[in-house]
C-alpha cells in the first residue's frame, strides 16, 4: 500500500476537532469545515510500547500482514482518522479487545508506505477519546468512541504555577540530553508556552517513564491532576538524567586520564629517543640481564650460552612466543648465584652453643654433628656431605637441620620430597614443554642466593616412583659428591656445581630408601626421648612457646612437674614430643577461655584436672600380664621402641600341633617355628616334660593383632614363653630381645637404644640383650642406662637361668 485510498462518500456522525457539534443556525452561522470534524466510529490500532499524546506527530512501524486491512479502512474514510490505543499485551499483533485501555488518542494518517513487509505510517495526534463500545472485537478493531475535549478556559494562577514548574524542569533537562532541545523546538513551532494542556502532554512524552505511568497522564483530563502527575514524572526523569550524566562524566574522566597518560608516555618515549636516552623494552631487558651478569662469575660454558641467547633475543620480536621463552631462560640463568658463596662460620664453641640452645638432650647426635663440623674446620670448608637424620616423628629432625644452617651461618632451604613421583621435579623440564621450569634443586639454589646453602630434603624415605620416572634414582646424581659437581638440569641445560651444598635428609626409617642412595649418606640416628627428657623439653621449650602463641603473658599458665609428668605418661607416650606439644597447646587454649571468664591468674592445672582439659587418658599403664607362658619382649617400630607381650597356652590334648596369631610377618613366623622346634628338642635339658609338647596343641599369640609385626628379634622371647608354659612357671618381671637359631645361639638385633627407652617407659628394670650388642649398649647415654640391670647372653642356655625366680 503506497497511497491512501480515496475517501468514501458516506458520512458518519461527526464532532469538530474540539469535541463540539457544528450546525447551521437560523441566522446562517458558518458551517464547520469537514477536516475539523472527527468521526465517532473509528478503526483502532493497538500499540504496545507507550501511548500517544495530542499535539504529537509520530511515525509508526507495524506489521503489514496484521494491520493492512485497518490502514485500508482508514484510507477509504473521508477524514483518515485512526484511534491509537495502548494495549497490555507484549506486542500489538497479540493484543485482544479486552487488553486495550479505555482511553486512546485520535490520530490523522498523513502518509503510508510499505517496505519489506512493514508499514511505515506518519500520524498526527489530535484528541483524547474514550471507547464506548466495540463494533468489531477482532482485528481490524472498530469502536464507537466519545471524545474528551481539552480545557479551553483561561489558566488559573495555580495552573500557571505548575506550568512554570514544568517549564523550569524541562530547562534543567535540556543540558543533560541534547535530544530534548530538538523536541522543544518542534513543540514551540506548533504551540506556545501559554498552552498548559499541550505543555503537560509534551512534557510527559519527553520522559522515559513506563507505559502504565504515561497512560495515567493520558487518562487525566482535568488539567491540575494531569500537571501534578507530569511534574512527578519530570522530576524522576531529571534525577535519572543527572545520575546518568554523573556516571558518564566519571567514565569520560577516567578514560581521558588514561588517554592523557598514554599520550604523555608516548611523547616522553619519543623525546627520550630523540635525545638518545631512551630504550625500548627489549633493550631494557637485555641491559637488565647484563647488569646482573656483572656481579656473577659464570663458567665458560654458561657464558657462551648466555651470549648466544642474548644475540637471539636481540633479533626476536617482543610479541613472539620464542622471545618469551628466551627471556624466561635468561632470567633464570642470571638469577642463579654463579660464584656467589656465603662465608662459613667455623667456630666449634658457637656451634655447640647454638645446638644446646635449640635442642635438649640428643648428646650423641650433637657430638656427631660437632665431629662433622670439626673435620670441616680442619679442611677449611664443609662440602660434599650428605647427612641423613633417621628417627621417629616429632624428635626434632627438621629443627636440627635448621640449627646446622645457623651454626654455619648459611642460608637454609627446605622442601619435602615425600610423594614426589616425577623425575622432572628433581631434574627439571626441557624447554620444549609449555610451562617448563627448572627442578627443585635449581629453584632452591636460586631462592637461597648462594652456591653453598643447607638444603633439607624432608621425608626422603617416602619418595615414590611412577611411569614418569624414578625420582630416587634421579637423586643419586644430585647427592653423590662425585657426580654433583657437574649436575645437569634439563631446563638450564648447563652444568652447575652442587658440591658446595650441604644436604640434610630426614627419614623415619631406612628400609624404603634405595641401597645406592643410602650408601651415599652419613646416617645419624635420633632415638625417642625418655620421660625425664620430655619433662625438661616441656618446661624449657614447649609450654613457654604455647603460652606465647596464645598471646598470654609469661607465667599466666602454670603446670606443676606432677602435672607435666601425668600429661607425658597418659597423653603423650610416643617417642617424639609433637603430641606432647599439641596436648600442652590444648591446655593453654582452655586456660585462655577460663581467663576470659574471670578466673584469676595464674591458672594452675593439677593432675586431677587433666581429664577436664584433655579428656580421658590415651595411654594407660600396660597390663602386667603374668602367669606361665607370658613373657615381655622388646620391639623396634618407626615410632620408636615398644614393649611386646607374648602369650603361649596349650589349648587341648586331642592332637599335637602349633598355631600362631597376631598378624605376624614371614620372618617372625619363622622365628616362632625355630623357637618351638628348639624348645621341643631340648625339653629334657630345661627340666620340661617332653610329653607336654608330644600330646598338646600349642597356641602362641602376640597381642595387638591389628598391628603388623615382623622381625627376628623376638626369637628368645617366644622360646622363653614356650619354656615357661611347659614348666608351668611364671617368668620374672623382665624384658628381652634377641634372635634365636635352631642350635640355641643368640644373634644380635638392632635398635638397642629405642628398646631400652621402651623398657624404661614400661617400668621394667631388668633386660636381656644379645652379647654381640654389648658394644652398642656401651654407646647408649648414661641417663638412659641408669637404673637398668642388663644381662648379655650368647646362647639360650644363658637365658634360662634368668627367667625364673630362685627358690
Amino acid at each position: 500500500m503506497n497511497d491512501i485510498p480515496a475517501p468514501d462518500d458516506r458520512q458518519d456522525d461527526r464532532v469538530d476537532a474540539d469535541g463540539e457539534a457544528q450546525d447551521t443556525d437560523e441566522n446562517g452561522s458558518q458551517l464547520a469545515r469537514a477536516s475539523e470534524v472527527l468521526p465517532t466510529l473509528i478503526p483502532l490500532l493497538p500499540v504496545a510500547s507507550r501511548p500517544f499524546f495530542p499535539g504529537q506527530a509520530v511515525p509508526l512501524l507495524m506489521d503489514a500482514e496484521h494491520w493492512r486491512s485497518t490502514l485500508v479502512q482508514v484510507g477509504e474514510s473521508e477524514h483518515k482518522i485512526l484511534g491509537v490505543v495502548l494495549t497490555g499485551a507484549e506486542s500489538s499483533e497479540e493484543s485482544t479487545a479486552d487488553e486495550l485501555y479505555a482511553v486512546g488518542t485520535a490520530c490523522r494518517v498523513h502518509r503510508v508506505a510499505e517496505d519489506e513487509g512493514k508499514l511505515q505510517v506518519l500520524v498526527e495526534c489530535l484528541q483524547r477519546f474514550n471507547i464506548e463500545r466495540f463494533v468489531n472485537r477482532k482485528a481490524p478493531f472498530t469502536a464507537r468512541v466519545d471524545y474528551m475535549p481539552e480545557p479551553r478556559h483561561e489558566p488559573e494562577s495555580e495552573v500557571k504555577a505548575y506550568a512554570m514548574a514544568v517549564i523550569n524542569t524541562i530547562k534543567e533537562l535540556l543540558p543533560l540530553n541534547p535530544l530534548y532541545v530538538e523536541e522543544l523546538k518542534m513543540f514551540l513551532d506548533r504551540f506556545g508556552p501559554d498552552d498548559p494542556s499541550h505543555l503537560a502532554d509534551f512534557a510527559a512524552s519527553l520522559t522515559t517513564s513506563s507505559k502504565e505511568q504515561l497512560q495515567e497522564v493520558l487518562e487525566a483530563v482535568p488539567l491540575m491532576k494531569r500537571m501534578e502527575k507530569v511534574l512527578v514524572l519530570l522530576n524522576n526523569e531529571l534525577e535519572l538524567a543527572r545520575a546518568q550524566q554523573k556516571i558518564r562524566e566519571s567514565v569520560e574522566e577516567r578514560m581521558q586520564k588514561q588517554q592523557r597518560e598514554f599520550f604523555l608516555k608516548e611523547q616522553l618515549k619519543a623525546i627520550q629517543k630523540e635525545l638518545g636516552i631512551a630504550k625500548d623494552d627489549r633493550t631494557a631487558e637485555i641491559d637488565k640481564f647484563k647488569e646482573r651478569l656483572e656481579k656473577l662469575k659464570l663458567t665458560e660454558e654458561a657464558q657462551k650460552r648466555v651470549d648466544e641467547e642474548m644475540d637471539k633475543m636481540s633479533v626476536l620480536e617482543p610479541g613472539s612466543p620464542e622471545y618469551s621463552v628466551t627471556r624466561n631462560y635468561l632470567d633464570w640463568i642470571t638469577l642463579m648465584p654463579w660464584g656467589v658463596d656465603s662465608a662459613d662460620k667455623l667456630d666449634l664453641k658457637r656451634a655447640r652453643r647454638i645446638l644446646d640452645r635449640d635442642h635438649y638432650g640428643l648428646a650423641d647426635v650433637k657430638d656427631r654433628i660437632l665431629e662433622f663440623l670439626a673435620v670441616g674446620i680442619h679442611k677449611g670448608e664443609i662440602a660434599g656431605s650428605i647427612i641423613l637424620l633417621v628417627g621417629p616423628p616429632g624428635v626434632g629432625k627438621t629443627s636440627i637441620g635448621r640449627s646446622i644452617a645457623d651454626t654455619l651461618g648459611r642460608r637454609f632451604y627446605r622442601f619435602s620430597v615425600g610423594g614426589i613421583r616425577d623425575e622432572a621435579e628433581i631434574k627439571g623440564h626441557r624447554r620444549t614443554y609449555i610451562g617448563a621450569m627448572p627442578g627443585k634443586f635449581i629453584q632452591a639454589i636460586k631462592d637461597a642466593g648462594t652456591e653453598n646453602p643447607v638444603i633439607m630434603l624432608d621425608e626422603i624415605d617416602k619418595i615414590g616412583a611412577s611411569y614418569h620416572g624414578d625420582p630416587a634414582s634421579a637423586l643419586l646424581e644430585v647427592l653423590d659428591p662425585e657426580q654433583n659437581r657437574d649436575f645437569l638440569d634439563h631446563y638450564l641445560d648447563l652444568r652447575f656445581d652442587l658440591s658446595k651444598v650441604l644436604f640434610v635428609c630426614t627419614a623415619n626409617q631406612t628400609d624404603t630408601i634405595p641401597g645406592p642412595l643410602l650408601d651415599r649418606m652419613e646416617v645419624i640416628q635420633l632415638s625417642g626421648y625418655i620421660a625425664d627428657e620430655k619433662l625438661a623439653i616441656a618446661k624449657k621449650y614447649l609450654l613457654p612457646r604455647q603460652i606465647e602463641r596464645a598471646g598470654l603473658d609469661k607465667g599466666t599458665v602454670k603446670l606443676a612437674t606432677k602435672t607435666l609428668r601425668a600429661v607425658i605418661e597418659g597423653y603423650a607416650r610416643d617417642a617424639g614430643v609433637r603430641r606432647l606439644e599439641k596436648q600442652l597447646g590444648k591446655i593453654v587454649r582452655k586456660s585462655a577461655v577460663r581467663l576470659l571468664e574471670g578466673e584469676e591468674t595464674p591458672v594452675s592445672v593439677s593432675p586431677e584436672q587433666l581429664r577436664d582439659y584433655l579428656g580421658s587418658p590415651v595411654f594407660r599403664d600396660e597390663r602386667k600380664l603374668g602367669g606361665p607362658g607370658v613373657v615381655t619382649g622388646l620391639a623396634w617400630t618407626a615410632m620408636g621402641g615398644a614393649t611386646l607381650s607374648i602369650e603361649a597356652v596349650r589349648t587341648h590334648e586331642y592332637n599335637r600341633g602349633f598355631k600362631l596369631t597376631g598378624q605376624l610377618g614371614e620372618v617372625m613366623k619363622e622365628s616362632a617355628e625355630i623357637a618351638y622346634g628348639y624348645i621341643v628338642s631340648h625339653a629334657n635339658k630345661f627340666e620340661a616334660d617332653p610329653n607336654f609338647f608330644e600330646k598338646g596343641f600349642i597356641h602362641l599369640h602376640v597381642p595387638a593383632g591389628a598391628t603388623p609385626k615382623d622381625g627376628p628379634s623376638a626369637g628368645i622371647t617366644m622360646a622363653s614363653a614356650l619354656l615357661s608354659l611347659a614348666r608351668s612357671k611364671p617368668v620374672r618381671r623382665l624384658a628381652m630381645t634377641g634372635e634365636l637359631t635352631l642350635t640355641g645361639e643368640v644373634f644380635p638385633i638392632g635398635g638397642v637404644r629405642e628398646k631400652l627407652i621402651a623398657a624404661r617407659r614400661a617400668g621394667i628394670k631388668e633386660i636381656i640383650l644379645p652379647a654381640d650388642n654389648e658394644g652398642e649398649y656401651s654407646e647408649v647415654p648414661e641417663h638412659i642406662k641408669k637404673g637398668l640391670k642388663v644381662h648379655f647372653v650368647s646362647r639360650f642356655e644363658d637365658v634360662e637361668p634368668l627367667l625364673f625366680a630362685k627358690k
